[in-house]
């Protein structure tokens, strides 16, 4: 439920690499989930061979981020968490709040946001690999359980070989409405990445930068 590829700024993972670790993982369904934008996910759906792709898109509100799921259509960046909310659901998709009490991201959701937001969410993330405290999970799922919002799980993958660390085994679904209430029975399987790994994503993004810095000098 919570993925990225060389289209999000601190990923350099390749499409079609994505593709082929995806498959590899045994993965069924995918929401590919970059930063500020669907190309990616677009693209990956067009590569699938064996499992489906949600598009999806890890938004950067000025209350922090947000997830929207089932997507068709960009939500531009740097709107509040509520007109966010509102143009995800306009065009029939789901919000979900990634990595809400994470200590090692500073765009995570703002507590004062969430405590406006909760009642118009749809998902809030219960289970995510990258964090760098475990105890950040538990309390998500504690805030998930306290206001009854179904859990998402996500490998918040960056490179290949973190896909699969983590994900929500549920029923089969061929719609949100589905898969909503396929996500309030399933079980939840996950495995932290661990620290280092976000060196090598500031490491990613450093030469992504620089690349850039290249190609306009050129």
């Amino acid at each position: 439920m919570h993925t990225h590829c060389e289209y999000s700024p601190d990923s350099r993972t390749p499409v079609a690499v994505q593709a082929l670790a995806i498959k590899a993982a045994g993965l069924n369904v995918v929401f590919a989930t970059d930063h500020n934008t669907i190309e990616g996910a677009l693209r990956l759906r067009d590569l699938a061979d064996g499992f489906r792709v949600i598009v999806g898109e890890e938004i950067s509100t000025r209350d922090g981020e947000i997830i929207g799921l089932f997507l068709e259509k960009p939500i531009a960046r740097d709107l509040s968490a509520e007109e966010t909310i509102d143009r995800i659901h306009a065009q029939g998709g789901l919000v979900s709040v990634p990595h809400p009490y994470s200590h090692n991201r500073i765009h995570r959701i703002r507590r004062e946001a969430l405590d406006r937001i909760w009642p118009t969410i749809d998902a809030i993330e219960v289970f995510n690999a990258r964090e760098a405290i475990a105890g950040d999970n538990r309390r998500a799922q504690a805030f998930a359980a306290a206001h009854d919002i179904p859990g998402a799980v996500g490998s918040d993958a960056h490179r290949p070989w973190e896909i699969g660390r983590a994900y929500l085994e549920c029923a089969d679904f061929s719609g949100r409405d589905d898969f909503l209430a396929a996500m309030r029975s399933g079980t939840v399987t996950g495995r932290l990445a661990g620290h280092s790994i976000h060196l090598f994503t500031r490491y990613d993004k450093v030469r992504k930068w620089l690349g850039r810095r290249g190609t306009k000098r050129s």
